[in-house]
Parts: C-alpha cells; sequence; structure tokens
C-alpha cells in the first residue's frame, strides 16, 4: 500500500496552527515535510503546554512525523541550502504575513520565474490582497471579525469563541485543498500556482445559514445555543440524569420520534412539517422533555438508536478517547519518542482511503533542527 502523496515534498515554513494543520494532512497523505524553522526557537508551540519530558505535547500534535531544519534565510549560507530544497520540493507553504518573504526574496513572483514547477501556499489572517491584508491576526480574531462568534452561545449571553480553534483548522484545511487541486493542474501544466487562504475568508466559508438567512431577510441571527436555527427538533434535551442530543432532521424521522416517545404530535398542525417546528420550538422541547425527564439518557438513547434516531451523548474528550466507535476508526493514535514508545495521543487521519497505509502509531516530531545531517544528504543524493 502506498499513500497518494508519497514522493512528494513539501517544504513548510509554517508556524503555530493553520499551516502546520495543513502541512500535517500533506504529510497524512504521504508526503515528505521538511519544517524550515527559525533558528534558536523555531516553531512557536514548541513553548506550549502541555509538556512531557520537556517537550510540547500540542507541537507534537501537530508535527509529528515531519522533519526539521533550522535555517536564517539572512544568512547567505543559509540560503544556498533554502534554494537547493526550493529546487527539489514540490511545494512552499508559509503563513507569514504578506511581504515578509517578499522582502527577504523569496515571494511568489520570484519563486514562480526561478521554480517553475512550484506550488506555492500561503495562509494568512486576511489575505494577501485588501485592505488589511498586512494585519496580524489570529484565531479568536477572524471567528470573532468573521461572524461565527456572533451566532456561538447562548441567547441574551455574551458571544463566545468555538471551543476549537475553528479560525486557524478551517484555513488550514481549505489550503490543503488548493494545494491539492494546484498539484493536479500541475500535471497537465508543468506549472506551479499560488494559492492564498485568509482566515477571515474561511470563517465566512462556513455561515451557511447564517448568509443565507441574512441575504433572505436582511437581519443577521443570534446565538441559539444548542438547537439548530433551521431544523428542530435538533438540540439538546434533558433526561433524568443530564443533556444529550437529539437530532430529528426530517419529517420521517419526526414521525418516528413521536412514535418512540409516544407522543401524538406528528399530525398536530404546529408540529406537522419542519417550518412550524421551527416557528413552535420552544413548546416542542418542552413536550418532549416532559417525556424524557422521566429515564435516563443511557435509556433514551438506546430507545432512539432502535428506532432509527440520530442521537447521542454529549462527551468529554477523555470519554472520546474510549469510544468505540473513534476506536474502530483509528482516531487516536500514538505519537512516538525518539525512543520509538509512545510519548502522545493526537488526532488520527480522518481520511480513510483504500489501498493507503492508515498506521496506529506516528513518527516523532522533530527536534529543532534535528534532521539537517539527513536532509543535506537527501540533497547530495539528488
Amino acid at each position: 500500500m502506498t499513500a497518494p502523496l508519497t514522493g512528494y515534498t513539501i517544504l513548510d515554513l509554517t508556524h503555530v496552527l493553520a499551516g502546520p494543520f495543513c502541512t500535517m494532512t500533506l504529510a497524512d497523505l504521504g508526503a515528505d515535510v521538511i519544517k524550515v524553522e527559525q533558528p534558536g526557537g523555531g516553531d512557536d508551540t514548541r513553548a506550549f503546554p502541555p509538556f512531557k519530558d520537556g517537550k510540547s505535547a500540542y507541537f507534537a500534535a501537530i508535527n509529528h512525523g515531519k522533519k526539521s531544519i533550522a535555517l536564517d534565510l539572512k544568512d547567505d549560507e543559509d540560503r544556498l541550502v533554502f534554494e537547493r530544497l526550493l529546487a527539489n520540493a514540490d511545494v512552499i507553504v508559509e503563513n507569514y504575513r504578506p511581504g515578509v518573504l517578499d522582502r527577504l526574496g523569496y515571494g511568489w513572483e520570484i519563486l514562480h520565474e526561478a521554480y517553475p514547477h512550484l506550488v506555492y501556499g500561503a495562509v494568512s489572517g486576511f489575505g494577501h490582497t485588501g485592505p488589511d491584508a498586512k494585519r496580524p491576526a489570529y484565531d479568536m480574531v477572524v471567528q470573532a471579525r468573521g461572524g461565527v462568534m456572533s451566532i456561538t452561545g447562548e441567547k441574551d449571553r455574551d458571544p463566545v469563541r468555538v471551543g476549537a480553534s475553528i479560525g486557524d483548522i478551517v484555513a488550514g484545511m481549505f489550503l490543503a485543498q488548493g494545494i491539492l487541486a494546484a498539484l493536479l493542474d500541475r500535471t497537465r501544466t508543468g506549472r506551479g500556482r499560488k494559492i492564498d487562504v485568509s482566515m477571515l475568508d474561511s470563517q465566512l466559508a462556513i455561515l451557511e445559514h447564517a448568509i443565507a438567512l441574512t441575504s433572505v431577510t436582511g437581519k443577521a441571527p443570534g446565538p441559539s445555543g444548542a438547537r439548530h436555527p433551521s431544523i428542530t427538533p435538533f438540540e439538546t434535551f434533558h433526561a433524568s440524569d443530564g443533556l444529550f442530543v437529539i437530532a430529528a432532521g426530517n419529517d420521517r424521522l419526526f414521525e418516528k420520534l413521536c412514535i418512540a416517545l409516544n407522543l401524538p404530535l406528528a399530525g398536530d398542525p404546529r408540529f406537522a412539517t419542519n417550518p412550524a417546528r421551527c416557528e413552535n420550538a420552544r413548546l416542542l422541547k418542552r413536550l418532549i422533555e416532559a417525556v424524557t425527564l422521566d429515564n435516563t439518557r443511557a435509556f433514551w438513547i438506546e430507545k432512539l438508536k432502535a428506532a432509527g434516531i440520530p442521537t447521542g451523548p454529549i462527551q468529554s474528550v477523555d470519554q472520546v478517547f474510549k469510544d468505540p466507535q473513534i476506536v474502530a476508526r483509528n482516531m487516536l493514535v500514538d505519537v512516538l519518542d525518539r525512543n520509538g514508545r509512545a510519548a502522545y495521543k493526537a488526532a488520527g487521519n480522518p481520511i480513510k482511503m483504500t489501498d493507503m497505509p492508515d498506521p496506529t502509531t506516528r513518527a516523532p516530531a522533530p527536534d529543532l533542527d534535528g534532521n539537517r545531517g539527513e536532509i543535506l544528504r537527501w540533497l547530495d543524493e539528488g
């Protein structure tokens, strides 16, 4: 078995999360990722807790299996090494502020002329064009400005950020998609392209319902807690021992739910259609909970599952670690240390593909400049 990106080399000049998440995805698909880091400190996340044996688990979770070389791109000797890497790479990925690599002599126009085969992937807070292109940004800034925070949380409460860093992660996912498309295009043209992904743009791209609603009504939606704004019942419900979720996403499922709960509501005009249920969502929630409060979450989850109704528990991350479906899909893997021992847990590769290995372990995260000798030997052999 071989991974689809086997034989492709990625120069990874990124740090923190959006860029490293993109290159981790490419590595999981088989690419060789060479992380080009600043001498001295390297990627900022090397200093992010939690730590084990003096090393960052956060860094390991995103950078496992990559190789590291420390290069000062203002140093003449290091620039020569970097340019040899450019000549042998398929893709360069960076998340500097726009203009930084141009000032170093490695902007898109220069690289495209010197290395026309090279795909250039860039991710930044606001993109390489527009009035705010050179402004700095972090995940929370784009979640706030992009509208995501305005619809996250409970009604009449302060806005909150999404618990996962989706400002970074979504941008990294879009960048990986763009790079793959550019590599496919290169098989036809022989030439690379530049991919310019903005974290702010990426937040807007995931506001499917909010954009549709605002464009039609002229009124921006607010937060709706756990409830879906356009499907009912589709939220959390109380059982006798806590909350669980029910997602009856169409009329047929709602009918099944009514039968399972022994609630004669499917023919009631207030609930017979999804638009009607949305209009009467609070009343419907009370009627459902009048039943579900009589028994436990486990009882209702099993009963609704047997009826074919989408439902599930609200699990903490330690419970997710033990979820048999997660385990069966190899979605928690061990990141090894230099001695081959399991050191950290990381998310597995969610892209399952025929004839592609899906190992239960990942190679170690690199020490800063830890692969210099190996990389230089590879250049000499090439």
